[in-house]
C-alpha cells in the first residue's frame, strides 16, 4: 500500500539536513581598532579552533588534541591578556572551567609526548613489546576520560557560556576606568601589555641555571603566554611598529623548544615513575646531563638577545 502524498512530505522533511547556520566571517585586526573588539575577534578565533577540533580528539588522534589543547591555551592567553577590561563577575568562573578542561587534554598530550620520545630512544635501544603495551594502556585510559569529558553536558555548556560572554558579558557595559580601556586602541594597549610581561619573564629567566624542573615549568609558561600574545595579534604586524615584535617571537620560540624538551623529559619520568610504582620498568632518564645543560644555555642566549631587542618599547 503506497503512502499519501502528505505522509511522503513529512518524512521528506525529516530526512532533510537542517540547514547550515551562516558564519561571518571574521575580521582581521588592525592598529586603531577598540581592544574589546580585538578581544572578541581572538576569542572567536580561539573558540572556533577549539570547537573544530573536537571530534577528531573525541577519536583519539594524537594531532587533534595537540591542535585543541594549543586552541584552549590561546583562549586562556587571551583572557589573561586583555583581564584588565574583561574582569567581570563571570570571568574567573569561566577561568576555573577552562583550566578543567585543561586538565584531561593536558594528560593525553603529555603521553603522546612521552611515547613519541620513547620510540625514538627504543631505536637505540630496544624495549620489550609489554613495555609499550603499558604506556599505550596507559594513554588509552587518560583518552577515554578526555572523550567523556568533551561529550558531556559540562562541556557543552562551558563552550556556550563563553562564548556568550565573549560577545555580550558583564564586562562589556562596565563603566568607567574598564570602559575606557575597552575603548582604547589595540596597538596602544598591547605593546604595553607586551613589555609589562617581557619585563617579567627576563627578570625570571635571570636565574634559570639554577632553577629546578617546577621553577622551570613556570617561566615556560610565561614564555608561552608572551609566545602566543604575539601570535595572537598577528593581524598587526603589517605595521612598522610591530615590525620588532617578528624578531622578538623568533627568540621566545627557540627558548620555548628548549624549555619544552626539558619540561617534556620532566614528566615522561614523572610517568615513567608511575608505571614503575605499578610494577613496569621504564627509564629514568630520557635526556643526558650533556644534552640538559646545551638546552639550558640555548634558552639564557634566547633571553640575552631578547632583552637586548627591547621590542615592546613605544
Amino acid at each position: 500500500m503506497s503512502s499519501s502524498p502528505k505522509s511522503r512530505s513529512k518524512a521528506a522533511t525529516r530526512a532533510e539536513p537542517a540547514p547550515r547556520q551562516r558564519r561571518h566571517p571574521i575580521p582581521r585586526l588592525n592598529a586603531t581598532m577598540a581592544c574589546d573588539t580585538a578581544f572578541r575577534v581572538i576569542a572567536r578565533r580561539c573558540l572556533g579552533n577549539l570547537t573544530a577540533n573536537h571530534d577528531a580528539t573525541c577519536r583519539g588522534d594524537p594531532v587533534a588534541v595537540h591542535q585543541m589543547r594549543i586552541a584552549l591555551t590561546r583562549l586562556r592567553t587571551a583572557i589573561l591578556f586583555f583581564s584588565p577590561m574583561v574582569a567581570d563577575t563571570e570571568s574567573k568562573r569561566l577561568r576555573d572551567e577552562l583550566k578543567w578542561l585543561n586538565g584531561p587534554l593536558g594528560a593525553v598530550r603529555d603521553l603522546d609526548v612521552a611515547i613519541k620520545r620513547l620510540r625514538e630512544i627504543n631505536k637505540q635501544r630496544p624495549q620489550p613489546r609489554s613495555y609499550y603495551r603499558s604506556w599505550n594502556e596507559k594513554r588509552a585510559d587518560s583518552h577515554r576520560l578526555l572523550a567523556r569529558t568533551l561529550r558531556s553536558a559540562r562541556y557543552r555548556r562551558l563552550v556556550k557560556s563563553t562564548s556568550g560572554w565573549v560577545e555580550n558579558g558583564p564586562w562589556s557595559i562596565k563603566k568607567g576606568k574598564q570602559a575606557k580601556e575597552r575603548a582604547s586602541p589595540i596597538a596602544a594597549y598591547s605593546a604595553r601589555q607586551l613589555r609589562r610581561w617581557q619585563q617579567k619573564l627576563l627578570k625570571k629567566s635571570r636565574k634559570l641555571a639554577d632553577m629546578g624542573a617546577e621553577k622551570r615549568h613556570r617561566l615556560r609558561l610565561l614564555n608561552k603566554k608572551l609566545s602566543y600574545s604575539i601570535e595572537l595579534l598577528e593581524d598587526l604586524f603589517r605595521d612598522k611598529k610591530f615590525s620588532r615584535q617578528q624578531d622578538a617571537l623568533k627568540h621566545l620560540r627557540r627558548a620555548q623548544r628548549s624549555l619544552g624538551q626539558l619540561n617534556d623529559d620532566a614528566k615522561g619520568q614523572s610517568l615513567a615513575a608511575s608505571l614503575q610504582r605499578d610494577g613496569v620498568p621504564a627509564p629514568v632518564q630520557f635526556l643526558g646531563h650533556k644534552r640538559q645543560k646545551r638546552l639550558l644555555r640555548t634558552a639564557a642566549a634566547a633571553y640575552r638577545i631578547l632583552a637586548a631587542l627591547r621590542p615592546f618599547r613605544s
